[in-house]
């Protein structure tokens, strides 16, 4: 079973090799999360992680939709 969570893009800036990288909220956690898959993604867009890579930009409802389903709170 994979799971992955969605999360508030706060940074842009350039990791390791000129990746694009951000740190991403969830909840009261952060992280730096890969966006070479989302480059588009930027700074107040919602992005779906799993190992740490964004793998999908999605719109702030659907995001708050998923974190109430899964009991996460937005």
């Amino acid at each position: 079973m994979c799971l992955a969570i969605p999360g508030l893009v706060l940074e842009r800036f350039d990791g390791p090799g000129g990746l694009p990288f951000g740190n991403v909220r969830f909840g009261a956690v952060r992280r730096e999360v890969c966006l070479a898959y989302v480059p588009e993604a930027g700074v107040g867009d919602y992005v779906i992680v799993h190992v740490g890579f964004a793998i999908q930009r999605l719109d702030e409802a659907a995001a708050r939709e998923t974190l109430r389903l899964i009991g996460a709170g937005a």
